[in-house]
């Protein structure tokens, strides 16, 4: 018969082995969950990829060139990145971002209308054949007006809508001219009245939209309260959920960790006791 000793020994070894499967299970438990994790994202990257690429490769142009040449421009061009750094700059007040995003449409507006006049007297030179020209290329032409503004300031000045606010008609000015260019030269090249006349309204439009865009992001912008900054976590807390934590995740005691070297623990989880 076995002794009350070794009896006591034989338990005390059958607990220690069901403790060292339960820690090795746990970590397994663990293991296969953080792989089933990565295999989970490494799926829906692959899956995002495969949609834009489907969406690029299936995506339906518009019916008319004008918006099609319209909707290249602002994906591919610096125009909306200027806009929005330019209006989320001018944050002193309402005003200075409504005087900008009006000042911009005026400034679009004012610059493709003499590119519609010049297509429309270009377009009537072929048909009737006369040369339509500023008077002012005349050399018999006697100009008795001096104006010693800058051609800048000439255009402000005549672009500047009344009682606007002049930091934002300002700041819209600059930011305009850094993307008139791009917009002039994908404008010339839709020679079709319907063409230019919805690139323009589109393009006004959605610069109109991506505004109220930019708005809300500044209005949901808001500042953490100053209490929050200041509240500081107890240390009796804090200490206790990291007791709470450790209780989780701590690894087997140290004799537990003796037993398990000397254990082929692979054979235990499938014979189970």
């Amino acid at each position: 018969m076995f002794k009350r000793e070794e009896i006591a020994q034989e338990l005390l070894l059958r607990e220690h082995v069901r403790k060292a499967i339960s820690v090795v299970s746990r970590r397994r438990g663990h293991k296969l969950l953080a792989e089933q994790r990565q295999e989970t994202q490494l799926r829906n990257f692959v899956r995002e990829l495969l949609k834009e690429g489907n969406a690029v490769a299936t995506s339906a142009k518009h019916s008319n060139t004008g918006i099609n040449v319209l909707e290249d421009l602002l994906k591919n061009s610096n125009i909306l990145s200027v806009l929005e750094q330019g209006y989320k700059s001018l944050t002193t007040n309402p005003e200075q971002r409504r005087s900008y995003r009006n000042h911009i449409e005026v400034f679009i507006k004012r610059a493709l209308a003499p590119e519609e006049e010049r297509k429309i007297a270009g377009r009537l030179e072929e048909d009737i054949n006369i040369d339509i020209d500023d008077p002012k290329n005349d050399p018999d032409f006697i100009d008795v007006e001096e104006d010693t503004r800058s051609d800048d300031e000439v255009e402000l000045d005549s672009s500047t809508l009344p009682g606007a606010d002049l930091t934002g008609r300002n700041k819209a000015y600059r930011d305009f001219k850094n993307i008139e260019k791009v917009i002039l030269q994908a404008y010339d090249d839709l020679d079709d009245p319907e063409d230019s006349g919805l690139f323009e309204e589109y393009l006004v439009k959605n610069v109109a939209l991506y505004f109220e865009k930019y708005e809300s992001e500044l209005e949901a912008n808001v500042e953490e309260p100053d209490a929050a900054l200041d509240a500081e976590v107890d240390a009796e807390v804090s200490t206790d959920i990291a007791m709470d934590a450790g209780d989780e995740t701590d690894a087997a005691p140290i004799e537990l960790q003796e037993i398990i070297k000397f254990l082929n623990v692979d054979d235990i989880i499938e014979n189970l006791l």
